[in-house]
């Protein structure tokens, strides 16, 4: 190309990456759409909101069938300084997708010279989502979260969305995928209010949840100490986005695991 005077008006007009590859370069589109894909499965992940932000949280087992595909699976990734989304489902769609999102933030930001606000964000990926549909019906299902930090509002916000891309707003808490009911419940008794969790215990709830979710679900691996591998978290709040301490999470996720084994050795005493 020789700058702008090569690209059709609609390519110039856009400011959706997407848009571009459609009109100029479609065969450099990812194929998530087309259901040729290996169906391994990313399982549970969670978010929560806290004082200042949102934690994002997933366990990094991934399944195929009855077996385990993937050990230590990454499921949270950041999308820009301010956000985050999380995958479960069909995990091959949902890195492409998650790849396709990250770059049509990067896009939009050069092109109009801002970032779009956090809702529009959420808006984004739910049309991409929407795209996968017929992947979908085919049983390559993705449903991510999506959180991040609204520099208008001064809070986290959290992101939830259907297998259509329909979205909505989730006020506290939320958990997707094959444990996240049981992830969901056990943040149902944890959780107080935003503005009395802190970071720290926002993280040891995400862990808590987890665990609880690996209790339940043979597909969710809580914290495993035997083979170093430990959930994987994310901090969102007016700092950005920042991955938690590994260290950090080992001493929490090995906090976790020893009040529960005390608490089954004094119930199996009685």
């Amino acid at each position: 190309m020789n700058g702008h005077e090569d690209l059709s008006d609609a390519a110039r007009l856009s400011s959706s990456f997407t848009d571009f590859l459609k009109t100029e370069r479609p065969d450099l589109l990812p194929q998530i759409f087309s259901g040729t894909i290996e169906a391994m499965e990313a399982t549970t992940i969670l978010a929560l909101r806290y004082d200042n932000g949102v934690v994002m949280a997933g366990d990094r087992r991934a399944t195929e069938g009855f077996s385990i595909a993937h050990r230590e699976i990454e499921k949270v990734f950041p999308t820009d300084s301010f956000s985050a989304v999380a995958i479960a489902g069909a995990a091959g769609p949902a890195m492409e997708m998650v790849r396709l999102f990250q770059t049509e933030l990067e896009y939009y930001e050069k092109v109009e010279g801002e970032a779009l606000s956090l809702a529009g964000k959420a808006n984004h990926l739910g049309r991409l989502i929407r795209a996968n549909l017929p992947a979908a019906m085919q049983g390559f299902v993705v449903l991510p979260l999506f959180a991040g930090y609204d520099p208008r509002r001064s809070e986290g916000r959290i992101y939830r969305y259907d297998v259509t891309g329909g979205i909505s707003e989730e006020t506290d808490f939320h958990s997707v995928g094959s444990g996240g009911r049981d992830a969901k419940n056990s943040l149902k008794k944890l959780y107080v209010r935003a503005d009395d969790i802190d970071q720290a215990r926002a993280i040891e709830m995400a862990i808590e949840a987890l665990a609880d979710a690996a209790e339940e679900d043979a597909a969710t691996a809580g914290p495993d100490p035997v083979h170093g591998i430990y959930p994987t978290c994310f901090m969102i709040d007016s700092d950005g986005v920042r991955a938690a301490d590994a260290g950090e999470i080992e001493r929490v996720a090995t906090e976790v695991l020893d009040r529960r084994t005390e608490i089954s050795r004094s119930g199996r005493s009685r």
